[in-house]
């Protein structure tokens, strides 16, 4: 098993590499979802004062 995970010796490189992609992988899904939300936000808030202005 530490063989495995150790890869001859190339291990800590292939492991960092998966949680630094794994990382930012997860933060781009999060800053999408925030900007999202703001997006949608500022667009209610855009028709409701169209609604209010007629």
């Amino acid at each position: 098993m530490t063989e495995t995970l150790g890869m001859s010796g190339y291990g800590i490189y292939v492991w960092s590499t998966f949680a630094l992609t794994a990382t930012v992988l997860v933060y781009n899904e999060w800053a999408a979802r925030r900007r999202f939300r703001s997006v949608y936000r500022d667009i209610e808030v855009r028709i409701k004062a169209l609604e209010n202005r007629s």
